[in-house]
């Protein structure tokens, strides 16, 4: 090999594994640093199904957990299959516990929030989401843009009240826990890839959100 190749592969490796060394291994959001009325800096929204995109801002909310300032989704839109998702742009994992808190504020259609991972793109992911109107909680994964529901129960989900709503993956074993309870778990082995994490709503959801959170579980 010359020694121009042998210097490049070298910047290459070198630079890969820098990358992969910055890589967050935490994260954790309360939104209070983002300015009221835009959207928060570090985030991608996609849209999974019909409808319009979904309005994301930051909020002024007295009865959030950390601080007033809460990430809203704000659009009305009553498309029935119509799921906006907020993504972050810098957290990617495979193994992983998301998790945030949700207010349900409105909606006749639905009063749902969720959190997404291992997200590849807006139609394949996983998503975990507590509905105020049907009173349940439910996990999916969303492949080639279709929603599958392979896990789900019961639960009393109180609308204008926050709480909190956490998934964690380890390999196709996933575990959904609701205030801090576990409240089912379940083995699924649609989506084996590393992805993203978010957060998620369906059609005329008004959800506030606050505490966002994520840990990979990756094995170093």
């Amino acid at each position: 090999m010359h020694l121009r190749h042998v210097l490049i592969a070298g910047f290459v490796s070198a630079f890969m594994g820098a990358a992969l060394a910055q890589a967050p291994a935490k994260l954790a959001i309360d939104f209070e640093k983002f300015a009221p009325g835009a959207s928060p800096v570090g985030f991608t929204s996609h849209l999974t199904g019909q409808g319009t995109a979904g309005k994301w801002e930051i909020r002024v909310d007295s009865s959030a957990p950390s601080g007033p300032k809460v990430l809203a989704q704000t659009s009305t839109d009553p498309t029935d299959y119509r799921f906006p998702v907020l993504v972050y742009d810098g957290f990617t994992a495979k193994d992983v516990e998301v998790s945030v808190g949700c207010k349900a504020v409105a909606g006749k259609v639905d009063q749902a929030c969720g959190v997404v991972a291992r997200f590849a793109d807006k139609n394949n992911y996983y998503i975990a989401r507590a509905n105020a109107l049907e009173n349940n909680v439910r996990l999916y994964h969303v492949v080639a843009g279709r929603r599958v529901q392979f896990a789900g129960t019961n639960h009393t989900v109180t609308s204008g009240e926050w709480h909190t709503l956490a998934l964690e993956i380890k390999g196709a074993h996933f575990r959904v826990l609701f205030d801090g309870k576990l409240l089912f778990e379940a083995d699924d082995k649609t989506i084996a890839g590393a992805g993203k994490v978010g957060v998620w709503t369906k059609a005329d959801s008004v959800t506030h959100f606050d505490n966002f959170s994520a840990v990979s579980l990756d094995a170093k």
